[in-house]
């Protein structure tokens, strides 16, 4: 195994509908989404919705059906990026070698730290603590030795906890890992592996990477190694972000139009409230077909202006969708912006999720 690093993962709680329900009162305990509305899509519930069903990147319909008494309240992503800049100077305060994913996670690698403290357990409570002192919202941690596990890790003792997998506890926490926690496995792969009798970590690790290769593609190889405890990426403070992108993976294969026309909607929806959150405008569209036998197919738009909203996403996806080679059925749909506007700036704001120990629970 590479050398040992110390990785936190920290991610905030339900952090959009939290701010809600910090800076309005009348919203605490009660079901609130924040986003949706008449078309839109939610981009965060908080854990009274969650309770419902209710989920982030839901169409607000279906939203209003799993919750009737659902609350949507409007996005203010001006506050979220003021309490998120609050959250990572106190990751700095600590390292510099954060990374964000978004505005409310981060990596962080506090194997060398400002501090001088040897546990990463220790750095991660203290984290914690300082984050709900000076913001008044909870934040969740995973700590291990490399992203992968970190990430992880820090879903397990949600919300408000942390976990620590020490180096020596790795392969018996994978082994009895179910396979819809792994990173990376989504629902839809999920219940492939199900139908293949994989249902936990050493189910995984029984086969062989040839076996995974053959059943999932390119993505075989990350599933061996991560349920082995590999993972080698390492923790890029002030990454420059190249494209956003949505995808969905259907367990029916589709090829009705109408089906189509309705999954290119919700992911222009998606995409546009991606992009809200992280202040992103982007110039190229990309769409992305993977059909029944696995084969990719993408098509691009570069334009002049930048893309505006889900109406413009959803217009241009149409054009590229009927420019495709085949009319079969498909087991993908997805929608990527690149030529992005970060690449003027040179920085962009991303989620963060911070875990990290010692080593002990």
């Amino acid at each position: 195994m590479q050398s040992q690093r110390k990785i936190i993962h920290v991610d905030m709680d339900a952090f959009y509908a939290s701010v809600e329900q910090l800076d309005d009162p009348s919203l605490r305990g009660k079901a609130i989404a924040v986003g949706g509305g008449h078309r839109g899509v939610v981009a965060a519930a908080s854990y009274e919705a969650r309770k419902f069903g209710v989920r982030s990147a839901m169409p607000s319909k279906t939203a209003k059906e799993k919750c009737p008494h659902l609350i949507f309240v409007r996005p203010r992503f001006q506050r979220y990026k003021e309490i998120s800049s609050k959250i990572r100077n106190i990751f700095h305060d600590y390292t510099d070698l954060v990374e964000p994913l978004s505005l409310d996670e981060a990596y962080l690698d506090v194997t060398e730290n400002k501090k001088g403290i040897e546990s990463a357990n220790y750095i991660a409570k203290e984290i914690r603590k300082r984050i709900f002192e000076e913001t008044g919202l909870t934040a969740s941690a995973g700590i291990s030795v490399n992203k992968f596990l970190a990430k992880v890790a820090s879903d397990i003792n949600k919300p408000n906890g942390q976990k620590t997998i020490h180096p020596t506890k790795i392969n018996e926490f994978l082994e009895n890992l179910p396979i819809e926690k792994f990173y990376g496995v989504g629902k839809v792969t999920a219940n492939r592996m199900h139908t293949l009798h994989i249902f936990k970590g050493a189910d995984l690790k029984a086969k062989s990477l040839d076996e995974l290769e053959k059943l999932f593609g390119k993505s075989g190889r990350y599933y061996y190694n991560v349920v082995r405890g590999i993972h080698n990426g390492e923790v890029k403070p002030n990454r420059i972000q190249k494209s956003v992108a949505v995808e969905r993976t259907f367990w029916d294969d589709i090829n009705e139009d109408e089906q189509i026309d309705e999954k290119l909607k919700s992911l222009s929806l998606e995409l546009e409230e991606r992009l809200g959150r992280r202040e992103i405008q982007g110039k190229t569209l990309t769409l992305k077909i993977k059909y029944k036998d696995f084969s990719l197919y993408t098509r691009s738009k570069t334009q002049e202006l930048y893309f505006e909203n889900a109406e413009k996403f959803y217009n241009t996806a149409k054009q590229l969708w009927e420019l495709r080679p085949f009319d079969k059925a498909i087991r993908l749909l997805g929608l990527s912006l690149s030529n992005l506007n970060t690449e003027e700036k040179k920085q962009v704001s991303v989620q963060l999720k911070i875990p990290f120990l010692e080593f002990e629970d």
